[in-house]
């Protein structure tokens, strides 16, 4: 039946259009069904999927000083790098031999745009090397939030004969078998022992066959040598010719003829091989780097080597670290030793779900909190509306979030629930409305249902609709924040106004057909209505009147009025106060209850590897003592598998005999009773202490809660000269050192 809609405005006319319309309910349901198909392919991550790309260029200068490097290579390189677009920063560390620049461009430009127009400004401006001088071809190194380990596997052993060499070949085999897991990118070994061949000359065989160190130098250069000298052909075929072939086994290096003995009685000499005047090893090369494993149950550390795994961008994380367990559960034994264990020292897949699981039970739950108090307030139809309306907008505002890109994270669910009470309030304030005008119409009679819906709707829609886009005012400058918070933070304003638009259409779409559906058979007399209708005067009635009466009516009305706005500015200037006072601490995000924390330790420039092992040892045996660490890993003279914060810190550039690393996971939220946070403050002071005592400087690192920064507080100094800007910089750190709540300071000054 055709209604009129003279008279409605846009709110009205959808209402009457789609309230008795065949094609409404196919349309809910078809916006349920995108909201499943997004919670089914959207990716579950841990952290918000942004673009933050800047690259290391290493140039080697062998034989420089620094203050050479600085003059030939990196200044000249700072000034012609800095004119790429969309270069943020440029900042460049010289070091005898060597020049690393890192070159930080702007957030959210897409990372292969800006690699390659790194790369073009590189080679088409090469003239500026000083490659007659020896300076080699730039390396580059492009960094990004893919490069980021989503998975950590352990390979240790409590068996002593296990060495690291043995762990470091079935870490290469398993790198080969992840590798085939859709979705895998980069996978690396950390700690990982190379092979070498040791040829160890004997000073008397070599003098006794009269064998010079320089021919078996000269003999080993050539034998290790391949090279396609051309084509033969014959018979009508091309055969492919190979000259020599590289050196693959001990066995062909001890089989290399470095000589002929002297000619005797006229016959020629012998061959003299290698094997004859050196003992040719095949070992493990001299470790430059160790890794060592603790978890609870075992009374001493273990060697280990750990395995990062990194996913490719796109792909559901929770999906592929899952592929990766299931992997290594049926190679075990197979591949994997049974005296070989591995444990997941990371999982970023499983934090994701977990995370992403929690927050979608909490809308759910608020959700249907919300039903409830409609079904209280008014009764079971309209709870079903007001419910059916909010299921249908999240499910269209989950797929217009997977449509925009975005993943299933803490960011993107958190404006989900941030905006739950947002989006119901289009849904219950039309619901509210054909309630009080069913009950008028109820009490007058003879206006039909399809007739009061319309103008129900279309008499709050002007309202709703500018209460909307209010509300969405007030949110969408968040997106246009600049630098890291701003794409961090995205998903909030954008995810919380779409939410807004589609719950307005639901509101003027659905919301009509649902109650027209529901309400056609029932007409509601529980709800008072303005004054002009005989209802009852329940109990919220007789609140509200006992406390808004006064301040309208009444020769204290006045008066009234003027008391209750000093007391709501007294209330506001309350509210300003507390966090002048200190009573309330102001900060950009609360602390989240990691499951991980990091210790930085530096020892001073020039200490051995191994020294640096023998304290992290140190520092390992009190973190044994503490109940909520599941396990630790040490890494000395190379890095820790990095986290987000770490990719913004570059702590993988941490490969140096005295810098060690070491990786802390605790013990699941549940098992403990301490936050993350706390539990890194317990241990600060008791591992400095420790760390003191051999001059370490030793730093807890948290992973913070939201976009990481290279430090809470960074000072650059600049000076006329070198030795004024090293003064200025130890008078700092003094300063800091001394200041109250500072915590860790360093700085970037090398050893001379």
């Amino acid at each position: 039946m055709r209604q009129h809609t003279n008279g409605l405005g846009i709110s009205g006319r959808l209402a009457a259009t789609f309230q008795n319309n065949a094609i409404t309910p196919l349309l809910a349901i078809f916006g349920l069904l995108l909201g499943f198909f997004a919670i089914m392919v959207t990716p579950k991550e841990e952290e918000p999927q942004i673009d933050v790309t800047f690259a290391n260029v290493f140039i080697a200068f062998p034989g420089a000083s620094a203050k050479e490097v600085e003059n030939l290579i990196s200044i000249p390189a700072e000034q012609v790098l800095s004119e790429i677009s969309g270069v943020d920063d440029i900042f460049s560390v010289s070091q005898p031999g060597m020049s690393t620049l890192t070159i930080a461009f702007e957030v959210g430009l897409p990372r292969e745009e800006v690699i390659l127009n790194l790369y073009n400004q590189i080679y088409s401006h090469s003239d500026w090397l000083p490659t007659h001088l020896g300076a080699s071809q730039p390396l580059v190194r492009p960094q990004g939030i893919d490069d980021v380990p989503i998975m950590g596997l352990t390979l240790w052993s409590d068996d002593v004969s296990v060495t690291q060499r043995e762990l470091t070949k079935v870490a290469r085999v398993l790198e080969v078998e992840l590798k085939r897991i859709d979705g895998t990118r980069d996978i690396y070994t950390q700690g990982e022992h190379q092979d070498v061949v040791n040829v160890l000359l004997d000073p008397l065989r070599l003098k006794a066959y009269g064998i010079d160190i320089n021919d078996i130098r000269q003999t080993l250069v050539s034998s290790n040598q391949s090279s396609n000298p051309g084509n033969l052909i014959n018979n009508n075929q091309m055969i492919q010719l190979q000259a020599g072939r590289f050196l693959s086994t001990p066995q062909q290096i001890k089989e290399l003829i470095v000589g002929l003995s002297p000619i005797e009685n006229g016959q020629a000499g012998s061959p003299i091989y290698l094997n004859d005047v050196a003992d040719v090893i095949l070992q493990a090369d001299t470790p430059k780097v160790q890794v060592f494993h603790y978890e609870q149950g075992l009374q001493q550390t273990a060697p280990a080597v750990t395995l990062a795994i990194a996913k490719q961008a796109g792909k559901n994380a929770h999906d592929i670290t899952s592929a990766i367990e299931q992997r290594i559960n049926k190679l075990k034994n197979v591949l994997i030793p049974n005296n070989i264990n591995v444990s997941v020292t990371r999982n970023y897949g499983d934090t994701a779900k977990e995370k992403s699981d929690q927050l979608i039970a909490k809308l759910l739950f608020a959700t249907l909190a919300v039903v409830l108090l409609v079904l209280l307030t008014m009764s079971w139809r309209e709870g079903v509306i007001v419910g059916g309306a909010i299921f249908i907008t999240l499910a269209i505002t989950l797929f217009a979030s997977w449509a925009w890109g975005f993943t299933l994270n803490r960011i993107s669910l958190f404006a989900l629930i941030f905006s739950i009470g947002i989006l119901v309030d289009d849904a219950i304030v039309v619901v509210d409305n054909i309630h009080r005008r069913l009950h008028i119409a109820g009490k007058r009679g003879g206006q039909k249902l399809l007739e009061v819906i319309p103008q129900a709707v279309d008499e709050v829609g002007g309202p709703t609709i500018l209460a909307t886009f209010t509300v969405i005012a007030a949110l969408m400058p968040m997106a246009f924040v600049s630098g890291l918070m701003g794409p961090y933070m995205s998903p909030i304003p954008i995810n919380a106004s779409t939410g807004m638009l589609i719950s307005l259409l639901i509101a003027f779409i659905v919301t009509p057909w649902l109650s027209y559906r529901l309400l056609k058979e029932h007409v509601p007399t529980s709800v008072s209505t303005h004054h002009e209708e005989q209802t009852d005067q329940g109990p919220v009635y007789q609140l509200f009147n006992r406390l808004m009466r006064p301040l309208i009516e009444g020769e204290k009305a006045a008066k009234n009025r003027l008391k209750m706005l000093a007391f709501v500015i007294s209330l506001i200037l309350a509210a300003v106060a507390l966090p002048v006072f200190k009573l309330v601490v102001m900060k950009m995000l609360p602390f989240d209850n990691k499951s991980e924390l990091q210790i930085i330790v530096d020892m001073p420039e020039g200490t051995p590897m191994e020294e640096t092992l023998a304290v992290l040892e140190e520092l390992g045996g009190h973190l044994q003592t503490v109940e909520t660490v599941k396990d630790y890993q040490l890494y000395a003279g190379i890095n820790a598998p990095i986290n987000f914060n770490g990719l913004i810190r570059q702590y993988y550039l941490r490969q140096a005999p005295h810098m060690g690393d070491i990786q802390v996971n605790l013990v699941h939220k549940s098992q403990r009773t301490l936050q993350s946070h706390d539990v890194a403050v317990s241990l600060r002071k008791p591992l400095q202490a420790i760390g003191k005592e051999y001059q370490a400087n030793v730093k807890v690192i948290e992973v913070p809660p939201g976009p990481p920064v290279m430090f809470p507080i960074v000072a650059e100094v600049y000076g006329a000269n070198y030795e004024q800007q090293i003064a200025t910089a130890e008078k700092l750190r003094t300063l800091f050192e001394n200041t109250k709540d500072i915590v860790d300071v360093d700085t970037s000054i090398e050893a001379e």
